[in-house]
């Protein structure tokens, strides 16, 4: 074990663990949406017997959720493991969730004779739950949690969400206008937002399990619903479509193009089996859940299908009435809202609903960003 006394490090460590366990989270950061069901990990092997720390290594989970980003850094940094710190963004698991999967990472870290570990947030996992202290104690590697615990549990939204509530985490974003209209619901589609703005929307969405909208966001723009930056367009994740009647037309683009891009559609019970046939005929996915008094997709019941198909984090670019529909149903963790140029009096819908204006007292404004001429505002539940 490194130690501390030793090395070039102060003995409050507090500046250098932010400073690695940053670095960590921005390595997770580049992976989201790439490896649902498991939670994307950063980790940063650093060793610091020496005047200054030096990285030794840097993981991320991989692309399917597997290999987890501790085997991809103790693998990469073999001998030089031994005594070093390793700081992870969540808690390592401690138990095989397959006996194909090899050792836990728990098993691997211990193995390879880490002298200090660091992470940022507990795992709730069945497969972690806080093991970690008590595993590693009885090797003789100190462990901390909570380092930029705040970054940490941000990044893993989408993982703890889905363990600890059933579901995937819901990030709503809307546009609207400088009168605070979204669009109008008769004539053209209105372009409310400059190309840098929709280009940040791209990478949004590059960072999603699966994008959402409603079907009347299909009805009236045909949508294709996929990443259209520049070297990520394999980025594009499961397109779904809230469609609790099966209206949505064969000849869209997010039906013609699910050989491409998986496509699911959330619908109710009662929508009509033939329609649903020319549907998976073409590659889609349906997917029935309950209908609510109104007849339509019960929400809940519906995210929490998306859950046990291993979804951690769903985009919703679906417009003001499934926003709206998802506050009344307490389903919203984080909110994007892009203010941009004016309608022009050509609007006619308004942006907010009254259940998403009543929901945005509960939810705390975390950001504001001018891209552009367009500002971004990031709220998100407390």
């Amino acid at each position: 074990m490194t130690n501390p006394g030793a090395s070039g490090l102060p003995p409050d460590r507090s500046a250098y663990d932010e400073r690695f366990m940053r670095f960590a989270i921005a390595l997770g950061s580049r992976h989201l949406g790439l490896t649902w069901p498991n939670p994307s990990v950063g980790a940063v092997l650093v060793d610091e017997s020496g005047e200054v720390p030096v990285i030794v290594a840097q993981g991320i989970t991989q692309a399917g959720g597997r290999p987890h980003a501790e085997r991809m850094v103790l693998e990469a940094a073999g001998e030089r493991a031994r005594g070093a710190t390793l700081y992870v963004t969540l808690e390592p698991c401690a138990s095989r969730s397959s006996r194909d999967h090899g050792p836990s990472c728990t098993d691997l870290i211990v193995a390879a004779g880490i002298g200090r570990l660091v992470a940022s947030v507990v795992d709730p996992s069945p497969h972690a739950a806080g093991q970690g202290p008590e595993r590693f104690g009885q090797a003789g590697i100190p462990m901390s949690v909570g380092c930029l615990a705040e970054e940490g549990a941000r990044l893993h939204r989408g993982h703890v969400t889905r363990v600890t509530k059933g579901r995937p985490a819901m990030t709503v974003k809307l546009a609207r206008s400088t009168e605070g209209l979204a669009g109008s619901r008769q004539g053209p589609r209105l372009i409310l937002t400059g190309e840098a703005a929709q280009a940040r929307v791209h990478l949004m969405r590059a960072h999603a399990d699966a994008i959402m909208v409603g079907v009347g966001t299909v009805l009236a723009d045909d949508p294709l619903l996929n990443v259209r930056l520049s070297g990520l367009e394999g980025r594009s994740p499961v397109r779904i479509v809230v469609d609790s009647h099966l209206r949505i037309p064969a000849t869209s683009r997010v039906v013609t193009g699910a050989g491409e891009i998986p496509t699911w559609i959330l619908t109710t019970v009662e929508a009509p089996v033939a329609a649903e046939r020319a549907l998976t005929a073409q590659g889609v996915e349906v997917l029935r859940v309950s209908a609510d008094e109104a007849g339509r997709v019960c929400l809940p019941e519906a995210l929490g299908l998306l859950g046990t198909r291993g979804l951690t984090q769903v985009f919703c670019e679906g417009g003001p009435d499934l926003a709206d529909a998802l506050a009344g149903a307490d389903l919203i963790d984080d909110l994007v809202l892009i203010t941009g140029r004016s309608a022009r009096g050509q609007g006619d819908v308004p942006a907010l609903g009254l259940r998403l204006q009543d929901r945005m007292d509960h939810l705390a404004l975390r950001a504001e960003e001018q891209i552009g001429p367009d500002l971004f505002m990031f709220w998100e539940r407390p």
